[in-house]
C-alpha cells in the first residue's frame, strides 16, 4: 500500500514537473481588441435545454487594467461566482482569479483564489465528511495562464492561428496546472433575427501533461473537451460555449439572452 502511494505520488509530481517545463515557453496571447465596460446577460442550461442558471458577465476596465466577474445564480439556490483581473497592454496577463462554487449543483463547494504573479494559490473546501479545508500551493505559473479569461482570449486569438494552448490552474481541492489545447474547428452559421452569420468554433482540450492517462484518475476523471463560438469581424463577440463548469461535471450550455418586457 505505502509503495502504491509512493508511485502515484512521484507519478503526480512527475507529471506537474513537466507541465512547469511546458509553461517556461509559454506564450502569451495578443491583445487585438482592447476590452471595456461590459453588463452582459446569460443564461446556463444542460444540453437538453433546460434552464438552470442566470447570469451576469460585468466587466470594467481603468487603464490598462480589466476586471472581469462572471456569476451564475442556480434555480436550486447554488452560485457559480468567478472574478479575474488581468493587465492588457501588448499581451493580456492574468493578475489575480477568485472562484466560489457553492450549493447542490456543485458536488465539492469550494474556494479558490490564485494570486498569479506570485504564484499563489489557495483552495478552501469541504471534503466528503463535512470537513472544512484548506490546501495551498506556490506553483510555477506561466505567463499565459487562462483563468476567468478564457473568451477574452479567444475573441483576441487568430481563427486561423489560435494558441496552441495556455495554462489553467484545475479547480479541485489539490491545486493542479494543467495545459488548454485550442483548435479551431471551422465557421458555423447562425441567424440574430433575419441576419445570417457566423462563428468560429473552438475546442478547448484538457492535457494534464505527458502522463494524463496516469494522472487524470488521481485528480478526476479527463473532463470533456469544452467548444466555443466566437463572432468574428470588427467586434468579436462570445455566441455560446458547452463546456463544464467543474472537475468531473457535464457539459453545459452558456448563451446570451435578451430581456424580456412586462406587459403594461
Amino acid at each position: 500500500m505505502l509503495r502504491m502511494r509512493w508511485l502515484r505520488a512521484t507519478l503526480l509530481s512527475s507529471s506537474l514537473l513537466l507541465v512547469a517545463a511546458q509553461a517556461s515557453i509559454a506564450e502569451p496571447v495578443t491583445v487585438r481588441h482592447t476590452e471595456g465596460l461590459v453588463h452582459g446577460f446569460l443564461t446556463l442550461r444542460d444540453l437538453d435545454g433546460t434552464l438552470l442558471a442566470d447570469g451576469d458577465l460585468f466587466q470594467n476596465a481603468r487603464a490598462s487594467r480589466v476586471t472581469s466577474r462572471l456569476v451564475f445564480r442556480f434555480k436550486d439556490g447554488s452560485l457559480s461566482d468567478e472574478t479575474a483581473v488581468f493587465a492588457q497592454r501588448q499581451t493580456f496577463r492574468l493578475l489575480t482569479d477568485h472562484l466560489v462554487q457553492k450549493g447542490p449543483s456543485f458536488p465539492q463547494p469550494l474556494d479558490m483564489s490564485i494570486d498569479a504573479l506570485k504564484g499563489q494559490v489557495t483552495v478552501r473546501y469541504t471534503d466528503d465528511h463535512g470537513a472544512a479545508k484548506v490546501e495551498s500551493a506556490h506553483l510555477d505559473l506561466p505567463v499565459d495562464l487562462a483563468n476567468g479569461m478564457i473568451l477574452t482570449l479567444l475573441k483576441n486569438a487568430r481563427p486561423d492561428a489560435p494558441p496552441k494552448s495556455v495554462g489553467f490552474v484545475a479547480a479541485t481541492p489539490k491545486p493542479t496546472l494543467v495545459k488548454l489545447e485550442i483548435s479551431a474547428a471551422g465557421e458555423e452559421s447562425f441567424t440574430t433575427g433575419s441576419a445570417a452569420r457566423k462563428a468560429m468554433h473552438y475546442i478547448v482540450h484538457v492535457n494534464a501533461g505527458g502522463l494524463k492517462g496516469i494522472i487524470a484518475p488521481l485528480v478526476g476523471k479527463q473532463p470533456p473537451d469544452s467548444h466555443v463560438w466566437i463572432l468574428g469581424g470588427e467586434a468579436p463577440a462570445f455566441v455560446k460555449s458547452e463546456q463544464p463548469l467543474f472537475n468531473g461535471g457535464p457539459s453545459w450550455r452558456i448563451e446570451l439572452t435578451s430581456p424580456v418586457w412586462n406587459k403594461r
